[in-house]
């Protein structure tokens, strides 16, 4: 592990609001499904040296800005796929950035970078967050721990998220031998399918979606093997993990239902809830009302590197972001640019807070 990712005598910069949406369309213009997010990360790198600001990219793909460790401002570059035509839409409420990652998590990468030229704080974007979450679990691996994290995802402007559920990901598999179908026999179809549903019921409950486990299968693949002597059935499952939940709780539960095959597990990422209590949370509301916002606090049913960093550092990690949540990965994907600008000098003043604070 590096000793610090910070760095000493750091130049900052004031960004226009202009330049600061020009960053962000550049960004949501620029592709960078997970995996592919070279490109975008070194347009990222670019806006820093712009700023005369130290930045490179890392083993794994992740831009770093070394700054100040008063607070690392963090958000993922990656996202999911799907083309939607960029494009600034005027309406009568304001200018609406329509495209594939301006929610999700361009927005907020977008005002974190602004928001660490204008005030010296370290940054990084990272890689991998839809998938494997690579960037993230290199970054806790290899850097120091700072004071406090501030991780972008979409929360709106006036809001901030201190609670995920965790994350685990198995691959049910199964092979019987083929019978005809005209035999009560089951076969690798109703074996997967029968497993999935008697998980899904011992998980069945009235709890809120938050304080559940929710399994989700995500791919399905099955049928007659090409020899057609064997029937054989694949099936990637996710499982959201609550708070006071394990993994190896989820894992035992799970494997108890087999009456055929097996099941692999992905490495897990836990449950996090963080205080509204500490420094950095105060630090938002005061700087969400003084920018003329009623702060509220979240708490979401999926997953984010912010887990990761919660469970790896022992300093105060909350989420925070321009953006509605609900258009995550869907279609009409969209980004109101007042809100953006909102939230740019919202994490400006939670920065200059937190950096008096380091001295």
């Amino acid at each position: 592990m590096s000793a610090s990712d910070g760095a000493a005598d750091v130049v900052t910069h004031e960004v226009s609001e202009a330049a600061a949406r020009d960053l962000l369309v550049d960004l949501v213009e620029t592709p960078s499904v997970t995996g592919d997010e070279r490109e975008c990360a070194e347009r990222l790198a670019a806006f820093f040296e712009r700023h005369d600001r130290e930045a490179r990219l890392d083993e794994v793909g992740n831009v770093r800005a070394p700054g100040d460790d008063g607070v690392l401002l963090t958000s993922h570059i990656d996202t999911v796929p799907g083309e939607i035509p960029v494009e600034v839409e005027e309406t009568d409420e304001g200018d609406v950035l329509w495209g594939r990652g301006s929610v999700d998590a361009k927005g907020p990468l977008a005002a974190m970078a602004v928001a660490a030229v204008e005030t010296g704080a370290s940054f990084v974007g990272v890689v991998g967050e839809e998938t494997d979450s690579r960037g993230a679990r290199h970054l806790v691996d290899e850097r120091a721990e700072p004071a406090a994290v501030v991780n972008g995802e979409p929360s709106g402007w006036d809001d901030l998220t201190l609670g995920y559920r965790g994350f685990l990901a198995g691959t049910y598999s199964v092979a019987v031998d083929s019978v005809h179908s005209s035999r009560p026999d089951p076969n690798a179809v109703e074996h997967a399918t029968g497993w999935l549903s008697r998980v899904k019921a011992e998980f069945a409950t009235d709890d809120p979606v938050f304080e559940s486990v929710t399994v989700k299968p995500v791919e399905f693949d099955g049928g007659l093997d090409d020899d057609g002597l064997a029937t054989a059935a694949t099936v990637d499952v996710q499982f959201r993990i609550p708070p006071g939940t394990t993994a190896a709780e989820i894992r035992e539960t799970a494997e108890s239902e087999l009456d055929a095959g097996s099941v692999s597990w992905g490495e897990p990422i836990p449950p996090t809830l963080s205080s509204p209590r500490t420094d950095l949370a105060r630090a938002f509301r005061v700087a969400v009302r003084a920018e003329g916002g009623d702060p509220g606090l979240l708490r979401k049913t999926g997953t984010s590197d912010a887990n990761l960093y919660a469970a790896a550092w022992d300093c105060p990690v909350a989420t925070y972001g321009p953006g509605d949540s609900t258009f995550d990965h869907a279609p009409d994907e969209r980004l109101d640019l007042a809100e953006f600008d909102r939230a740019v000098a919202v994490l400006g003043r939670v920065a200059e807070n937190r950096l008096e604070s380091h001295e």
